[in-house]
């Protein structure tokens, strides 16, 4: 049985107001239109795993939206969701998982699975600490989709620090689990081109998502770039099909054109001819 949530020990909200909406039916409201203007992919296929970007969501709100929205046919069957995705303000080496019992967001506390934090932590690359957590959006930006969409939700949040790609994947091969666990790695693409150049980096960076060419991945290809790589190792390994959902950047959502950040959606199953769609 859950714990009540006044018992559970959380992570509070740290970009509630900024990245998206404080006001709990505001935002409730927005993620809600946000998933019922995604585009479905034309597939029975259920994903396995997700890639979805992490900005505020006034700039990649739909995009996200369109990776979430393919769980729908899902929800009950998914309890546990693992969320992985760069650090941004507090370096380290390695992984970092949280020592709290929840993530919280306006629209209430996200329990974590504690047991599965404890044993990756066994991971030699893998380590407790809150400290990277506190102040990191990439992860919590997710959450509010997820809770709108799966009523059983428990989180796996894992951040990723100065690390391998090889790491990643050992710990993603640890949580893995079957059909009631889905993966999230939370990335935006490039960053700060102008839109043509922008573009033209987005499209190769895609291309080697959708072929699991993960050597090739860089910091420049994504700011996630090795929790996106993690993934294609086990995705490959494991025989998994990336589809393409969404392409764009902010230039086309609400920023200009000359200095923009690039957004992607990818799906991740275990179907065989499944084509690849962009937005």
């Amino acid at each position: 049985m859950r714990p009540r949530a006044a018992d559970l020990v959380t992570r509070p909200p740290a970009v509630a107001g900024h990245f998206y909406d404080a006001d709990p039916h505001q935002l409730r409201s927005e993620v809600s239109r946000l998933l019922a203007m995604a585009t479905r992919p034309v597939t029975s296929a259920r994903p396995k795993a997700l890639i979805a970007p992490h900005a505020a969501y006034v700039y990649s709100g739909q995009v996200a939206a369109t990776a979430f929205a393919t769980l729908d046919r899902s929800v009950d069957t998914i309890e546990r969701v693992v969320l992985i995705g760069p650090a941004h303000y507090v370096p380290f080496q390695g992984l970092a998982v949280p020592t709290v019992e929840a993530f919280e967001t306006p629209l209430g506390p996200v329990p974590l699975d504690c047991d599965a934090l404890a044993a990756v932590a066994l991971l030699p690359s893998v380590k407790f600490a809150d400290g990277p957590h506190a102040p990191e959006h990439a992860l919590e930006v997710e959450l509010p989709f997820l809770q709108l969409l799966l009523p059983r939700l428990v989180a796996v949040p894992l951040l990723v620090g100065y690390t391998t790609p090889s790491e990643v994947a050992a710990a993603l091969d640890q949580l893995w689990g079957g059909p009631e666990t889905v993966i999230v790695v939370s990335s935006d693409l490039s960053h700060f081109h102008n839109d043509e150049i922008a573009r033209r980096r987005d499209a190769a960076t895609a291309d080697m998502i959708e072929r699991g060419a993960w050597t090739r991945l860089a910091a420049g290809n994504a700011c996630g770039y090795l929790a996106i790589a993690g993934l294609l190792i086990e995705a490959t390994r494991r025989g998994l099909n990336a589809t393409r959902l969404s392409l764009c950047n902010s230039g086309d959502t609400a920023g200009s054109r000359d200095r923009v950040v690039g957004y992607g959606a990818w799906m991740f199953d275990d179907s065989s001819g499944v084509r690849s769609q962009q937005n």
